[in-house]
Order: C-alpha cells, then structure tokens, then sequence
C-alpha cells in the first residue's frame, strides 16, 4: 500500500512538472481562471449597458420624405402623450405642420390599440398614401394595410403585402406574398393573383414595377432549385432538435437563375425576355421602364462582376440590344454597388452612368442609343455616390472628397458637360455629409457629423445652402457627449512607401500621458466592402472603442489598399485576385509606420481584433505576423473563402477553380501553423453568413497543430450577435476581460 501511495505521488509530481513545462497544457488551463476572473471596471460595464441596452448613446435620425412636387415634406412624429405615431405634412416654404394621420382616424375606424407606422408609400402625385401599420401589442402579428386619401382625409383599410407600391392611375396596389406578385382593386376591392408558380426557397418572383401607363408589370423571377441545400438546427427542445434545409450558393457552386418577365394587369400569360443566360450564370442590377410602357432597361452583370451590360428590351417584339457595356479583370462593380443604375435625363432620351474605366470613378452622359458619351466629372479624384438631379436648371449632384477619403461633400456639375465641377459643401464644415434633394431640386434635408461632433438634420436651399430651419439637433447626445469628456478620434495618415499612404484613426485613454507607452488595439476590417477610417459620428463602433480606449489602450484603425476608399480603382483593385495577403502586409507596415511616428506607441504590446472579414484579417494578422501581434480576438471570421458565399467571395477572387493560388494564399487555415500568440474566437451557431462550420474546420486545424487558443460559441446567434436578452453585452464583456488578462493596460 505504501508503495503505491509512493507511486501514486511520483506520478502526480510528473504530471504537475508536465503541466509546468507544457505552455500547450498552461495555457489552456490557466485560461479558465485568469480570464473569467478578470474584472472589468464598473464604470465600463455601465458605458457597455448604456449603449447597448438603454440606447442612450443611440441618434436619432430625421426620415423625411419629400411630396412629388417638392412643395413640402412628409415625417413620422411621436405624439405628446401618447404612445403612437402620427404622419404629419411640413410646408417647405413657411413650416406649417399639417397632422395627416393619427390615433384619432383610426379610433373613428374601430381600430383600438397601440401602432405602429411602420412604413408609408406614395402615389406618384403624392395624393394617395399606403400606410403599413403594426401592433405593438404583437410583435409577430401580421400587418395590417389603410389607404389615406390626402386630399379628402378619407381612410381605407385594404389589402396588401410585401414590397407594395400604388399604381399610376392610383386605383391598384402591387404587392408580393410567398414568392407569388398580387394586386388588389381599391374599386371592386378585388384580389388577382397575377403569378402562381412560386415554391418556397425554390421559385420567387419579386421586384416588381409598374409600366408608366399602368397596364404592365415587369419583374424578376429566381429559381434556385439547382442551388444546393444546407442543413441547420432550429432551436427548439434540445433532447430533439429539428433540422431545417435552406438554400446556398457557395463559392464555386450553382446560383439561382434569374430571368425577367412581362406580366398584363389583366392576367395574361407572362412573357419572358430573351436574356442569353451563360452556362455560370448571371445578376441582374436595375431594372426600370425606360421612360414608356414598350421599353425595360435590363442592368446585367457577369457572375464575377467583371462584365456588364445595360440592356434595352422591346416588350412588344422581345428585341434586346445593347445600350451600354464595360469589363475590367478585376471587377466592374463591387459589392457596394455605389456604380449601379443609371439617372435618366433630357426625357429619356439621355441617361447618366457611374464607371472606373479611366481609373477613377467619374459620371458619364451617355445617349439613349449609347452611341454618344460625354464625361460630366474630370479630375483625378472619385465620384463617391450619387445626389441628385436638378435637370430643370441643368445640374448633377454627386458626393466626392477629392483631398480626404475620410469626409464626403456635394458638389454639382452641369448635365451637358460644360463648366467646372462645384462644391455645394461649406468649405468650414469637414466631415461627412449626406442630403436628401427635393424633387424640384431647390431644397434638402442636409445631415452633417464628425467622428467627434453628433449629427444635425437641416432643411436647406440650393444651391446656395442656406440654413432653412432645423429639423434634428439630437440636443441629448450633444449633452451627454459633453458630460463625458472623451478623448477625441484623431485621423493621420501613415506612409508605407511605394506611394502607398493609408488613412487611420487613434482613440486615446481620457488620462493619457504623452510620456508613457501605451498597448496599441487595433480594429481591423480590410476588405473591399467596406471603410472603418470615415469622419462621421458613431463610425466603426466609435461608442465602444471608447470604452477600451479609457481602460488604457491605444485603440487604432487604418484603411489599407483594397478597402473602397475614393482613392482610385487601382487602390480599391489592389486586392483582386486574393483576399488576405495584401491587407496584411499593409496593416503590418502601417502599424510599425504607427510606431515609428508616434513614441507613445508601445509595439511590444499589440493587439487586434475585428468582425466578420476583420475577423478574418485578424486570424492572418496573427498568424502570418506573430512577431508584431501578441494577442487577438476574431468574431465570426471566415478563415476557408473557398466555403463563403458565391456572391462576395466571387468578386474579388473568381473560383478555386480558376484561381486555385489565390484561395490558398487568402485562406487564414493555412497559415494556422503560425500561431504563437493568445487568440479568441467568437462565432455564433446560427450563423446565415460566417457559418460556423466555416470556423469549426479552423478549430480542427488548430487542435490537430495543438494550439492553445480559446472559443466562444454563443447558440443560435446570427452574424451580428445580437439574439437573446444581454446578448450585445456579454459578448462585448467577453472580449474585454479576454483583453484585459492577455494584454495588459496602461502607460509604462
């Protein structure tokens, strides 16, 4: 007995020793212990709760939309003591509130209860208004649809979906249920079922407009019964959970097949427009009238993005032909589709298209024909987005910031070509700005913020912009922004050489002590379909970054190339081919550049983290550069592209099959082997996106390498994590305290 009490303590010294001398066994067992214990200070959990459950950070935003003759403006409106909305009319010229639609018309309907307007459409001369109203009482119950005849005051219950819209002449409504397009009679108050071939998660048809004369109807029809099926839990009793099957169309895989139909209001046999349909497949981008009831403008784009066409088709004799077309290697249009569409002009007989073909993006006249094409915006800099039109005085407005890629001003240029391009934009006012132009074009709602500065709504002329009168000044969170006192966002840029300068932001501790060192946290997203260095307010989870800033970090960002800043199409096209590589060789140099410009900087405590294709980035940055990172969290990344989804991942990279190199060099999984830092993975199980199994084989990775790292699975959450009652905080507590324990704050 004594010997196996001796051998028994032998074994327990031997094991302890190997725990002691296996960083593998340390680590993942001291990680249990150091991290669930770390605190997070109070005053943080408060922030954390104050932003994402009481809100009170949150803005609040002006929706106006503008009557068809830009006489005066429409607005939903919460009622003095009252726990419903009411649709109200403003004069543009002298401000007088008109209350259209309240609590009162529908009690003297019969209509008893708490509401909700949840959406409202117009007539095309604003005479008529479909309203969409939902209980409060019953966050599932189904919708109930009125008619408002503004003129007379009269209110109608009727009949009505999804993706409903009135048509010409007023007297029907358009509208989609269960795939299959419906339109309701205001006269007879009869139904017509004008499509029935819809399957669910198989055959839909959508996106529905009318002819200008009222009597056709053209819209998209996807079949998507050769896109393979993917199973998924749905949450339920957990001893016997039932499975779901839903369509996805994977990188590589098939798509659904789109094709454009023809429909008569009377219910006729649809007509299908003769699309060549490629053996891969294709997207369709707009599709509109031309201007009369014979003619539909087709936008097609290539499954790669790298071709499209705007095709003109004849209803009446099926002729389709080519207006206009462009292709690039890289990619045409991205996924932030800022060059889609085209702005018909001179009574349809001209329209306005946004391209890169000459490296930037700049605004075309084209002819209707599109044998005639005159460049309305030269210069090397970038058309950020469309504005508006004034065509009765001649003007195009568009967004651009020809200096900064971080702010965004209107400018105007004249439809005919001639003249120099105009800024609208007060030139004292930096930041970001957006506006809504009246139809008319002699007014906008102008909305302007700052990283720093809360945005204000205001009605203004033009193009003079004169200040009309205010319409949002979010007074709160202009005041409670004050009382906290923060550090502001400060914006540089960073040199890498090769005439690569990149834009980044720098949130610093509100003690912050220039004599000190600091650990550096950087927020990294990289990819094509989005920017994180932006001068507006509550940009890139501004709210939050504070609250890791104040604990003792440097928290940082940068926008290397491939991101779609208005730097050029050879900036954004930098990454076409491979997803990965380039972001992180840049995000390395911009980090040293940081370091090397700013001493406060403490380099040998770096961090990262960063959300869907930032969770990705994350994982190369850890694992292809684990000299500079020594810890980083990845939420919801996608560390095998080769198992995304065919509409992103396609754009930029093509297939595996044709670009089997690029896959290998953009997937994190196959450099996991460079992991030597302290990594977090947080992913949600009922992902729609990101799913999980895409990560689950990083894991596997990882195990079979035998890399401590840590995990987070939060059940049947979806991409943004935000399911389930505290669920926005827990994650973001989480993450702290895994920061907290892995890299400690503070300056040295």
């Amino acid at each position: 007995m004594r010997k196996i009490k001796q051998l028994t303590l032998i074994t327990a010294m031997f094991l302890y020793q190997g725990l002691l001398l296996s960083p593998i066994a340390y680590s993942q067992s001291n990680f249990s212990q150091s991290h669930s214990s770390t605190i997070v200070p109070d005053n943080a959990k408060e922030r954390l709760k104050e932003i994402y459950e009481e809100n009170i950070f949150s803005v609040n935003s002006f929706n106006g939309s503008w009557l068809p003759d830009g006489s005066g403006y429409l607005d939903l409106e919460d009622l003095p003591g009252q726990d419903t909305q009411a649709l109200v009319r403003y004069d543009v010229y002298s401000g007088q509130r008109t209350v259209l639609l309240s609590k009162a018309n529908f009690d003297g309907q019969g209509y008893t209860g708490r509401f909700k307007i949840k959406n409202y459409v117009l007539s095309s001369d604003g005479d008529r208004i479909l309203v969409e109203l939902s209980s409060k009482e019953e966050d599932d119950s189904k919708p109930d649809y009125w008619m408002l005849e503004r003129k007379t005051g009269d209110l109608e219950k009727i009949v009505a979906g999804t993706n409903n819209s009135i048509s010409p002449d007023g007297k029907q409504i358009l509208y989609a249920e269960k795939g299959d397009l419906y339109m309701y009679h205001l006269v007879n108050e009869k139904i017509t079922q004008l499509t029935n071939d819809a399957v669910a998660q198989t055959i839909s048809n959508a996106r529905a407009v009318w002819s200008p004369d009222g009597k056709r109807i053209a819209f998209v029809q996807s079949d998507a019964s050769d896109v393979r099926k993917r199973s998924s839990l749905i949450p339920g009793d957990p001893s016997y959970p039932e499975v779901i099957e839903q369509r996805f169309a994977r990188v590589g895989g098939a798509i659904s097949k789109l094709r454009v139909g023809i429909l008569d209001i009377e219910g006729k046999e649809t007509r299908w427009l003769s699309i060549p349909m490629p053996k891969e497949g294709y997207y369709l981008g707009e599709v509109a009238w031309a201007g009369n009831s014979e003619e539909v403008l087709l936008e097609k784009r290539s499954r790669f993005r790298d071709e499209r066409k705007f095709l003109m088709a004849n209803v009446n004799n099926g002729k389709v032909t080519t207006i206009y077309e462009e292709a690039d290697p890289a990619w045409v249009v991205a996924s932030y589709r800022t060059n889609g569409g085209v702005d018909w002009v001179h009574d349809y007989s001209n329209f306005i298209v946004l391209s890169e073909k000459d490296g930037w993006r700049h605004a075309y006249l084209c002819s209707r024909e599109g044998k005639k094409e005159v460049l309305l915006t030269s210069g090397d800099y970038d058309v950020i987005g469309r504005a508006g039109l004034d065509e009765n005085k001649g003007w195009f407005y568009y967004y651009a910031s020809p200096d900064n890629g971080t702010q965004k001003y209107l400018y105007r240029t004249r439809i005919d070509g001639k003249g120099k391009a105009e800024r609208i934009t007060p030139m004292d006012q930096p930041g970001t700005h957006t506006y809504n132009i009246s139809p008319d074009g002699q007014w906008a709602f102008h909305t302007y913020s700052t990283a720093n500065t809360p945005p204000v709504t205001e009605l203004v002329s033009l193009p003079d912009h004169k200040v009309e009168r205010v319409l949002e000044e979010n007074d709160e969170l202009h005041g409670r922004i004050k009382e906290l006192d923060f550090q502001p966002k400060e914006f540089f840029n960073l040199d890498i050489g090769n005439g690569v300068v990149m834009d980044a932001w720098m949130i610093k501790p509100r003690d912050f002590d220039p004599s000190k060192k600091y650990p550096v946290f950087v927020y990294v997203y990289g990819e094509p379909h989005g920017q994180t260095v932006m001068d507006s307010w509550g940009h890139a989870m501004t709210d939050f970054h504070r609250v890791i800033a104040d604990l003792g970090y440097l928290v940082v960002s940068i926008d290397n190339r491939g991101t779609p800043c208005p730097k050029g199409a050879a900036w954004r096209r930098a990454v076409a081919g491979s997803l990965g590589p380039l972001s992180t060789e840049e995000q390395a140099a911009g980090l040293q550049e940081l370091g090397r410009t700013y001493n406060y900087g403490d380099l040998d405590r770096v961090g990262i983290w960063g959300w869907s294709g930032g969770g990705s980035n994350t994982l190369n940055a850890m694992f292809r550069k684990p000299e500079l990172y020594k810890v980083g969290i990845a939420v919801a990344p996608k560390p095998q592209p080769q198992l995304y989804n065919a509409w992103f991942q396609e754009i930029y990279m093509n297939t595996p099959e044709v670009n089997p190199e690029g896959y290998r060099e953009s997937a994190p999984i196959n450099f996991a082997e460079g992991l030597k830092g302290d990594l977090l993975i947080i992913h949600g199980t009922g992902e729609t996106n990101t799913h999980i199994e895409i990560t689950e084989g990083l894991v596997d990775r990882l195990i079979e390498l035998g890399k401590p790292f840590d995990y987070m699975a939060y059940p049947n959450r979806d991409h943004g994590l935000n399911e389930g009652k505290g669920t926005p905080v827990h994650m973001r507590l989480h993450l702290l305290r895994y920061l907290l324990s892995h890299l400690p704050p503070g300056g040295r």
